[in-house]
């Protein structure tokens, strides 16, 4: 049996490797370390088929070193320890670590993650992990700490094109039969940037033209494939794609832009949505706390402490009880006032900060442990405010350069109104608007 069209044409080089130019285009920062022929350890993470498996096999086989790799899922403490011995046991004095690919790390207990420490402290291996989860909230703080992190991103439009040309012109199969793609968009929009997912619809649909697919023009000889098609084969086959890769986006995109729009029976229905499509809890959860802090944020600060409690109480009960707390926060959110002003000040302060630098802190603000501290002003003239009447007195807190700047703008909820009139009562011209 042939295998299937997306391992055919796997890449074998950087060459031959579509997308995540940010990361091994030219001059990019991994592309510079495969060159000089030594990488550190480091995490891939981004959504499903952007190449991460494909590119820890190509850095392997251009650096000539042996190549293991287990699955987060299927794997045990156990099996991370008999690679990590067989590593170290066919290892030369002077060569290169082996390299120890674990995808879905993301998905490895705490014990697990422990057991690779050692090796990866030690050189014995070069660990190269892939996740699509946020590897700050799944992998172990010493692990995280000894691998460098790079995000990959979903294909862009120019480099999903370049796959199917690549396809219909150098596979061994799609290449000696007569194949016109009059139309794309379809086949775009179905992938979601997931190279695997478009390359598994093209070979659907091609495979199906002659029998399940309605086709503008299909004989034996031709095949046509325009945007029609692709939707009828993929309506006459609902499983013949993965789920987990642009709907998952997609339902999480709806189920957080219906939270911040105040619609609690959307919000409901989209994350019914994810429970019967088996989505993990804790990535429900996860949404639920970084929405009650983009989107609801000072209006009412209370939604991140239900928020964040909700992700504990879910962690411990597990399903299918955990729906209830789920429905009770994300219930509690969409019908919250709504400001945003906390996550538009902190991207301000981001963008201030790499225009202008790293601009000295303030004599007075400085600490003075030393007499030579002292002697130099550091912490002269600083006024400590609970020493004055509503523990507040004025004075310079930003950089000289930047005294002037406003970062943080009060927005129009009940709550949120009576910080901004406190810090007009304290600052006076400076926050008045």
């Amino acid at each position: 049996m042939a295998e299937p069209l997306a391992e055919r044409l796997r890449p074998r080089t950087l060459d031959d490797y579509v997308g995540q130019r940010h990361l091994v285009g030219v001059g990019a920062v991994l592309r510079k370390m495969i060159d000089a022929g030594h990488i550190s350890s480091f995490i891939l993470w981004g959504p499903p088929g952007v190449g991460k498996t494909t590119l820890a096999q190509i850095i392997a086989h251009q650096l000539e070193v042996p190549f293991f790799t287990l699955s987060a899922v299927t794997s045990g403490v156990k099996d991370v320890r008999d690679v990590i011995e067989r590593a170290q046991k066919g290892r030369f004095f002077n060569e290169a670590s082996p390299i120890l690919f674990i995808d879905e790390i993301h998905r490895f207990s705490k014990s697990q993650q422990d057991s690779l420490l050692g090796a990866v402290e030690r050189g014995i291996v070069t660990l190269i992990g892939a996740t699509t989860e946020n590897p700050s909230f799944e992998v172990i703080r010493p692990l995280l700490s000894r691998c460098q992190l790079y995000v990959l991103k979903s294909l862009d439009k120019d480099d999903l094109l370049e796959l199917l040309h690549r396809a219909l012109t150098k596979d061994v199969f799609l290449k000696e039969r007569n194949i016109e793609l009059q139309e794309t968009g379809a086949l775009l929009r179905y992938s979601g940037g997931d190279a695997r997912k478009l390359l598994n619809i093209l070979e659907l649909v091609i495979e199906s033209s002659s029998t399940t697919c309605t086709a503008t023009n299909t004989s034996e000889t031709s095949i046509v494939i325009t945007d029609e098609m692709v939707e009828s084969c993929l309506q006459q086959n609902p499983l013949a794609y993965d789920k987990d890769g642009e709907m998952h986006y997609d339902i999480i995109s709806a189920f957080i832009k219906s939270i911040r729009g105040s619609d609690p029976d959307a919000a409901l229905y989209w994350m019914a949505r994810m429970i019967e499509g088996g989505e993990d809890p804790q990535f429900i959860a996860r949404r639920l706390v970084i929405s009650a802090a983009e989107d609801i944020g000072l209006a009412n600060p209370n939604a991140l402490l239900l928020a964040n409690a909700t992700f504990d109480v879910v962690m411990k009960i597990g399903w299918p009880e955990g729906r209830i707390p789920l429905a009770e926060c994300a219930v509690y959110l969409a019908t919250s006032p709504k400001s945003n002003s906390a996550y538009l000040a902190i991207d301000k302060a981001l963008a201030l900060v790499r225009q202008t630098g790293n601009q000295p802190v303030p004599l007075h603000l400085r600490n003075a442990p030393t007499s030579l501290m002292k002697d130099l002003g550091y912490s002269d003239g600083y006024q400590y405010p609970h020493d004055f009447a509503g523990h507040f007195t004025p004075q310079q807190y930003m950089p000289d350069a930047l005294q002037n700047e406003r970062l943080w703008f009060g927005q129009h909820s009940p709550a949120e109104q009576k910080l901004y009139e406190r810090m007009v009562n304290y600052w006076g011209k400076r926050f008045e608007e």
